[in-house]
């Protein structure tokens, strides 16, 4: 069941915006990054939850989407997602996060798989922009933001050509193509 869901479990960039979110459900999302692992058991994460349209378009307009796709300026309305985690680190539990973040939101991810939604990870958010239309707290770092839908995409997982290049693409079919190294170019031992 986990290979499945990891296997399913690409970044999704278009969704179906007429599928709404409960908040209920991404508490329930949420939940299994609290109940994953955590450095030192130090659990310094936080998250901010939103599917309301409004909020969802204040989050929308401080994200930058798929930097590999030059010509593509992000999800058309109608394809955005319709729902947001926010994963915050706490100063005031802890300095370091060291990997929570990573861990929270693959545990997160793959819940949504689970339940049919697709989402994809940002690192590269107008943070201070976010930070203030949210109104949170300086001792609240934003580390990562979800974005989570119903997928309207579909994505394919196909080895990395004799070229080497990992860049992401899109056919004429609009179908999402990741490629990936083989298991034997990342294993570099075995004993």
């Amino acid at each position: 069941m986990i290979a499945k869901l990891i296997r399913q479990n690409r970044s999704c960039r278009r969704f179906d915006q007429n599928h709404i979110i409960d908040i209920t459900l991404l508490k329930e999302l949420v939940d299994l990054a609290r109940l994953s692992a955590s450095a030192a058991n130090r659990q310094p994460l936080k998250f901010v939850l939103a599917s309301r349209p409004r909020i969802n378009d204040q989050i929308f307009s401080c994200l930058t989407w798929a930097a590999y796709l030059k010509d593509w300026p992000g999800p058309r309305d109608g394809e955005k997602p319709t729902a947001y985690i926010l994963i915050l680190g706490d100063s005031a539990i802890s300095k370091e996060i060291n990997c929570d973040h990573g861990i929270a939101a693959q545990s997160i991810l793959l819940g949504a798989r689970e339940k049919g939604l697709a989402g994809c990870i940002f690192g590269t958010v107008n943070r201070k922009k976010l930070m203030d239309l949210l109104d949170l707290p300086p001792q609240h770092k934003i580390l990562l933001v979800l974005a989570i839908g119903k997928p309207r995409e579909k994505a394919v997982v196909e080895a990395v050509g004799s070229d080497g290049n990992i860049r992401y693409w899109r056919d004429a079919a609009e179908v999402h193509h990741v490629p990936k190294r083989k298991l034997a170019d990342i294993i570099i031992a075995e004993y």
